[in-house]
């Protein structure tokens, strides 16, 4: 089966900042006879919520904000001092938001996904950046899930003795898996066709049958043995 053509490239107009890569999103150029199949990079709306939980930590200020002002209303509590109270929280909350959303974004921009016809490269890191090269034969199965409108995250899960630190890996690691970490792509783009193009070039890499994605109410997974991917909507 042949599954080169033309690139899917799923990614934000970041420019090429990481001066020392041979090409987006790779530290050195590829062998001769690699082809790059897709690139993509988390969306950064998607980050802000589901990984830093904006929406969340916006929701739990404003609770703070009433429950200090009923608290100091009640008190007897002059309104000028009410309204200090309730300004206060909101001025943390305000300071606590603008902080995850510059780490959300700094996430999306720093972050590039790469899948070639033989692995999975995972560009990750703020300050430090870091490359993992995943062979498509080293990986043993994968996982989709879907989060609405169309985005979704893949976790990977290695075969054999291979691990990678869970902490390196974050936040692109399959949560609470800490004593054999998964890497995760997070967050990106038409994640449904991505699992799909994912699945050919690992059957295709390693030589294995893989069957058709399908629907399942339960955590899915591409099995090497098995070779079927299944999805969750969460």
């Amino acid at each position: 089966m042949n599954i080169q053509g033309t690139v899917q490239r799923n990614v934000q107009s970041n420019g090429h900042e990481h001066e020392f890569e041979a090409a987006y999103g790779l530290p050195e150029p590829l062998p001769k006879g690699e082809n790059i199949l897709w690139q993509g990079a988390p969306e950064f709306a998607n980050v802000a919520t589901r990984i830093f939980h904006l929406k969340k930590v916006a929701v739990y200020f404003v609770v703070l904000m009433g429950v200090r002002g009923s608290y100091l209303y009640s008190a007897g509590a002059p309104d000028l001092t009410v309204l200090a109270g309730v300004l206060l929280v909101a001025g943390l909350g305000l300071t606590a938001m603008v902080a995850l959303g510059v780490l959300a974004w700094l996430t999306a921009r720093t972050t590039a996904y790469t899948l070639t016809d033989q692995r999975m490269v995972m560009r990750i890191g703020i300050v430090l950046t870091l490359t993992f090269n995943l062979p498509l034969k080293k990986i043993e199965s994968a996982g989709l899930m879907l989060t609405g409108k169309g985005f979704g995250d893949i976790p990977l899960a290695l075969g054999g003795g291979d691990r990678i630190g869970y902490f390196n890996l974050w936040p692109h690691a399959r949560p609470w898996r800490l004593a054999k970490p998964e890497p995760m792509l997070r967050c990106i783009a038409d994640a449904q066709n991505f699992a799909n193009l994912l699945q050919t070039s690992w059957a295709h890499a390693t030589g294995k049958t893989s069957t058709v994605m399908h629907a399942s109410n339960d955590a899915g997974f591409v099995n090497a043995q098995t070779s079927t991917m299944n999805q969750k909507t969460v």
